[in-house]
């Protein structure tokens, strides 16, 4: 055999030696979903990240911050225990990129990330639940959640919210409005109005927001009336105009989740992959409360009748 010959039959050898490595440890363990608390001096806030695997050698995914939609990253590195990843703001103030850095010890992600202003915060992530439930729900009894008469079902101190002829009303953007009780798998009905241009929204377990918005005629997208903000487009639009009294009927089980907007199905037993932005918690795991959005223009709500899966 030829010095040439034999360096090409190592080279083929190295090459097929290093691929069989690869296809070994491709995709390593940080590929999955993840539940982030990020600790900030104003008090935690929840995060969520997902790692995918794309080809052979490459992991791009998905990041929820504090507010806004699921944002794409383009590239993750990940390499000795260590992840790394940048994105652009999205509604935060600031010109950089926020860039996170985490290890993943004990099937734990512990990191920093620093904002598009230039803060430095530190967080961490535990892998998020799969929700899946083995059975079809059993429902309860109908908990009425707003009966047009006062707000006792909810944490309304110092906020915006009034209740006028049977009405729930917001009339200036304001704070948010949350159930004091906590539920896990449930239907709910809503109904709800808005004036052109405003826009509100209904978490689920205050983590998953339905999306309220002024969006009639325009073509669907998941920051759309009846959409899972940031992740679930509806199938169709079925908006009714601005001033009139629309409903949701809305099932949530495990992850999947069905919306039915003025009667309407245009999200049809999907599954939400993760918290949405302005989420109360990451606590997926965990029952929640039923949250209205106040804070982004003036509403109102009426018959608000929650079942819960027994």
């Amino acid at each position: 055999m030829s010095p040439r010959t034999f360096l090409a039959a190592v080279s083929c050898a190295l090459v097929g030696v290093v691929a069989s490595i690869v296809a070994q440890t491709f995709p390593p363990p940080v590929v999955g979903r993840w539940d982030i608390t990020v600790a900030a001096p104003g008090g935690s806030y929840p995060s969520w990240l997902e790692v995918r695997a794309s080809g052979n050698r490459t992991l791009v995914g998905s990041v929820v911050g504090r507010v806004g939609s699921a944002r794409p990253i383009s590239k993750i590195e990940f390499a000795d225990g260590r992840l790394r990843f940048s994105v652009p703001p999205q509604w935060e103030p600031g010109d950089g990129d926020f860039r996170y850095e985490a290890q993943l010890q004990n099937d734990r992600l512990t990191g920093t990330m620093v904002t598009s202003s230039g803060e430095q915060l530190s967080w961490t992530g535990v892998r998020a639940p799969l929700l899946r439930r083995t059975t079809s729900p059993a429902w309860g009894a109908p908990v009425t959640l707003f009966d047009g008469r006062d707000l006792a079902a909810w944490r309304s101190e110092n906020t915006q919210w009034r209740v006028e002829q049977g009405v729930l009303t917001s009339k200036a953007s304001g704070a948010n409005l949350v159930t004091r009780q906590a539920f896990e798998d449930f239907t709910l009905h809503v109904e709800f109005r808005y004036p052109a241009g405003s826009n509100s929204g209904v978490y689920l377990r205050g983590r998953y927001e339905v999306q309220i918005e002024d969006t009639r005629g325009r073509e669907p997208a998941s920051d759309h009336l009846g959409g899972i903000y940031g992740f679930i487009p509806p199938s169709e639009d079925a908006a009714g105009p601005a001033g009139t009294w629309q409903s949701f009927d809305i099932t949530l089980v495990g992850r999947h989740v069905t919306v039915v907007l003025n009667g309407k199905t245009v999200i049809a037993n999907q599954a939400i992959p993760g918290i949405t932005g302005g989420a109360l918690d990451s606590r997926e795991g965990e029952p929640g409360p039923i949250m209205l959005q106040g804070d982004h223009g003036p509403v109102e709500y009426r018959n608000i009748v929650l079942t819960p899966a027994r």
